[in-house]
């Protein structure tokens, strides 16, 4: 294979040559906390928050978040909180879904010290996305296997979380088409 050229490369990187990703709306996603542990490292602060209960609730996903998932987070000395989320999802028709998703969120400096004084804190002062990614058997959710989702957190607090999950919208397909040679 040839290397690339100045020139191809180029227009590869021209953002002109890029489309945009078209997205399609999941579902939202509402989950209270059981407890908040933090704990203090030489990496930053650690917060671990367990799952309790929480809802999902959208035109393609209905259903309830199981307890025991959560939410491990380290927040740096940037103040970036880095988020690793896991849950278990089931669906309105009793199928299981798990759940797992990075992720970052940034607050202000007001919105940082609200949400240590347990407020509920929302964009402007927040702004956190993450990628979520879905594993299922049931055969009417398999195509959630091949999903690649962004959740924008819509609220954030000590006690629950709020996102609105989407789906970016690779397209059907083409069944007369081999994926793999």
């Amino acid at each position: 294979m040839a290397p690339v050229t100045e020139e191809e490369h180029m227009a590869l990187a021209d953002p002109g040559q890029v489309a945009t990703v078209p997205t399609r709306h999941l579902f939202d996603l509402s989950i209270e906390f059981e407890r908040v542990d933090v704990i203090g490292t030489p990496l930053g602060a650690r917060m671990v928050a367990v799952v309790a209960r929480g809802l999902v609730a959208g035109p393609e996903l209905r259903g309830v978040v199981l307890p025991g998932g959560g939410d491990w987070l380290l927040v740096g000395p940037d103040g970036i909180a880095r988020l690793d989320i896991r849950a278990t999802i089931r669906t309105h028709n009793d199928a299981l879904v798990y759940m797992t998703g990075l992720g970052r969120v940034r607050t202000t400096d007001d919105g940082r010290s609200r949400f240590l004084a347990g407020e509920p804190v929302r964009p402007p002062a927040m702004v956190g996305h993450t990628t979520p990614l879905f594993e299922s058997s049931a055969p009417a959710l398999v195509w959630l296997n091949a999903t690649v989702a962004l959740g924008t957190v819509t609220e954030l607090a000590l006690t629950h979380v709020a996102y609105r999950v989407d789906a970016l919208d690779q397209g059907a397909p083409d069944p007369d088409k081999e994926l793999l040679p």
